[in-house]
């Protein structure tokens, strides 16, 4: 289909671009601009920038930028023609020249669109006013629901009868094959049927508007207690979340989003003052549905019910949350209790010091591993190597703050989970010079003793200069004291290099700290023939290749720390109007390419 220009500037012209990005990015308010996370490429620092004045989008970070088309264009990976269908369509732009194929499935949504309007009316209709709504009002009302949140949420009631929504749809003009593809009805033996049948119903909305889907929970013990469209044309399982077409702007402003499993679990928290809440619309959460709460909030807050099952859902949901970039918090509740229940008896205060109080995700993960633990009665021992396998799944850098934690959960001595590693271990056994051989002709073999201390970066860069004092002076300059997280390391690693020519030998740098009895214990630490760990190196080349692959590091580290300089700076011009050198710029995507190449190359990716 051919788009003349006079159609792509009306659609453009009646296309708000703030609100368009808005809905699928969160923005700030700078100056003249909106900025926010770039969604076509990772990124921790704003790069991405909306013009609304000028209707035009930069990321700073990747370089794409366009117009409200090719934004549509990137985001939901499809040619420019379909890209203005859809800005047509929300902008009530009429397009001619479609082909049939490509009218006929944009036809069907559209009808679908219109069904579920029609549907989602007829619902709130007899909620409200009709005297066979009476069930559900009384329902409503035991659920504590305002007549506000009911006309917010649109909030109905589906006939008991089957043919009460047929008949609706029908005399509205809806072909009953379209009310099938949308999943209102159902096809039978003699015709149609409705779906959902003495139901309180709950309409889900696209973040643009759209009904999409309904829910429909039963008023009694019926089963299921929960009846939710299935995959249509316009609406997909598993990729939506309820509640969101409210709840992202209310992210945007509270910078965290609350994920909680049920529809009402939803409702009651907005109508608590929560309206940064959203439901997983009746589905196991899923990955999808992480990357669509991303776009709008970093930190999230979940909170399911507090059972078995809840905290099973929480466990995977968190790691799905973590793949894509978020920083999860998990809310707990009284046993038995849910969000709705909760706030309901409690109310909005109590909800949000829970809320306040949420516990960050990985001790909620060491929780269940530690009860597991206790739960299987396993020996001191057995209990301690698992602890101490916990320990090492994590991030190193977080190790000694999360081995007090569960050493303190499980009632054992931080040692224990440090020296379990090395029980059944044959690496760290072998034989003892002046141990003599056994009856049977076989070595007697003695235990080893462990590191004083596990490896850490710190330990590694100086037991290769401590090994090989001459490797000091070759690299002074370019590991500098920065490198060394611990102060301890870093004021021996100063000592070092400030007496670089004086060293030759190992026994050169103990006798440098002949009377400093605290750094000399830490030296002969790194000495010791711990044979699981990494700290020693086999010989100049393997101390070279590590100290180049510190070098490396430190190099990445600064090309960041000056890439977050520029973008700050081009940051503060934008917002306040001022203008930056084309130097700049081109400095500040120039470094973002090498970060990522230098990311490529650590990772093994290229």
């Amino acid at each position: 289909m051919r788009i003349d220009e006079a159609t792509k500037r009306e659609v453009l012209s009646r296309t708000d671009i703030g609100a368009l990005i808005g809905s699928y990015v969160q923005l700030r308010k700078r100056g003249n601009d909106l900025v926010g996370l770039c969604p076509f490429h990772s990124e921790n620092t704003p790069s991405f920038h909306v013009h609304p004045d000028r209707a035009f989008f930069k990321c700073f970070g990747c370089g794409q930028a366009g117009d409200a088309i090719k934004f549509i264009q990137l985001l939901e990976n499809v040619p420019f023609p379909e890209a203005v269908r859809n800005l047509a369509r929300r902008a009530g732009v009429q397009l001619e020249d479609e082909s049939p194929e490509a009218a006929r499935v944009r036809g069907q949504k559209e009808q679908i669109y219109a069904a579920n309007d029609l549907a989602a009316a007829f619902f709130h209709k007899l909620l409200r006013l009709e005297p066979e709504g009476q069930i559900a009002r009384d329902y409503a009302e035991r659920r504590g629901l305002t007549s506000a949140t009911i006309e917010a949420f649109k909030l109905g009631y589906s006939p008991p009868g089957w043919d009460g929504l047929v008949r609706e749809l029908t005399a509205g003009g809806v072909d009953m094959r379209i009310a099938a593809a949308a999943g209102l009805v159902k096809q039978g033996q003699h015709g149609y049927y409705d779906f959902y049948r003495g139901r309180f119903m709950i309409p889900t909305y696209a973040t643009t508007g759209e009904v999409v889907a309904f829910g429909g929970r039963a008023l009694d013990d019926s089963q299921p207690k929960y009846l939710n469209t299935s995959t249509t044309p316009i609406y997909t399982k598993g990729r939506g979340l309820y509640a969101l077409n409210v709840a992202r702007r209310a992210a945007a402003t509270q910078e965290s989003m609350i994920v909680v499993e049920g529809y009402l679990d939803c409702i009651a928290l907005h109508q608590a003052g929560f309206t940064n809440a959203v439901a997983s619309l009746g589905t196991a959460f899923t990955p999808e549905q992480a990357a669509e709460i991303r776009k709008y909030a970093e930190r999230v807050f979940l909170c399911f019910d507090a059972d078995a099952a809840g905290g099973a859902a929480t466990a995977k949901s968190i790691d799905m949350l973590g793949a894509a970039g978020c920083t999860t918090f998990i809310v707990r509740l009284p046993d038995g209790a849910d969000p709705d229940a909760f706030v309901r008896s409690q109310g909005a205060t109590a909800f949000g010091e829970r809320v306040a109080a949420a516990q960050p995700w990985i001790e909620f993960k060491l929780d269940r591993e530690i009860a597991e633990v206790v739960r299987k009665g396993l020996p001191r021992g057995q209990a301690a190597q698992t602890a101490e396998a916990l320990v090492r799944s994590l991030p190193r850098e977080e190790w000694d703050r999360w081995r007090v934690y569960i050493a303190r959960g499980l009632e054992l001595s931080v040692d224990d989970l440090r020296n379990s590693r090395h029980v059944n271990n044959p690496a760290t056994f072998g034989p003892r010079p002046g141990i003599p051989s056994s009856p049977g002709g076989g070595s007697r073999v003695g235990h080893i003793a462990p590191a004083a201390e596990p490896p850490s970066p710190d330990r590694e860069i100086l037991a290769a200069l401590v090994d090989e004092p001459a490797l000091v002076a070759q690299y002074a300059a370019r590991i500098g004291p920065e490198a060394f997280r611990e102060a301890r390391y870093r004021d021996i690693y100063r000592t070092l290099v400030a007496r670089a020519g004086d060293l030759a030998t190992p026994a050169d740098v103990y006798a440098l700290f002949g009377e400093d009895g605290d750094s000399v214990a830490l030296l002969v630490a790194l000495q010791k023939p711990d044979r699981s760990s990494k700290v020693r190196f086999g010989d100049t080349d393997a101390r070279r290749a590590h100290l180049d692959r510190v070098v490396e590091g430190l190099r990445e580290g600064r090309l960041e720390q000056r890439w977050r300089e520029l973008d700050l700076k081009l940051d503060a011009a934008f917002a306040s109007g001022d203008s930056v050198s084309q130097e700049e710029r081109d400095e500040h995507r120039l470094l973002g390419e090498e970060i990522q190449e230098h990311k490529r190359k650590r990772l093994g990716t290229k």
